[in-house]
């Protein structure tokens, strides 16, 4: 479980203003939904099980960062930094990841269904037969450079 809860982590994002600082934290099974963490700073942070329905990650650095069955619908990724991070399991099903660094993402059994991957720099992405892209398509019958 997380070490904080959703009312401690927007008490504490009140005050930290714009980029709050994450890096490391855990925030395993935690309810994030609609929460915006625009620029955040969560370099290897844990956020597996997660709930992040419709929030904004937009700019954030993620790197590392750990979010296997994450429920994501509607997430804004745009121009975030997922490198190395774990996807595996994520439902990011009509979210977004414009612009945003996959280099060396797993994707295993990732739900990007209508997601919108332009410019999205996907160098290294590991994905397996489970991955459905954002055409609806499974594992090796794309790519991900298809869809940037």
């Amino acid at each position: 479980m997380a070490e904080i809860t959703r009312k401690e982590l927007i008490l504490a994002l009140i005050p930290a203003g714009p980029n709050p600082r994450l890096a490391g934290a855990d925030l395993t099974a935690l309810d994030m939904t609609r929460i915006d963490l625009a620029g955040a700073n969560l370099r290897g942070a844990k956020m597996a099980a997660s709930t992040l329905r419709e929030s904004i990650l937009r700019g954030a650095n993620m790197t590392f960062v750990d979010m296997q069955s994450a429920q994501m619908v509607g997430c804004d990724l745009d121009s975030a930094n997922l490198t190395g991070g774990n996807l595996s399991g994520v439902n990011l099903q009509s979210g977004r990841l414009t612009n945003a660094n996959l280099s060396g993402v797993t994707l295993n059994a990732a739900n990007l269904l209508g997601v919108n991957m332009k410019g999205a720099k996907v160098e290294g992405v590991r994905f397996d037969q489970r991955t459905t892209w954002p055409d609806g398509k499974k594992g090796d019958q794309s790519t991900p450079a298809n869809y940037i």
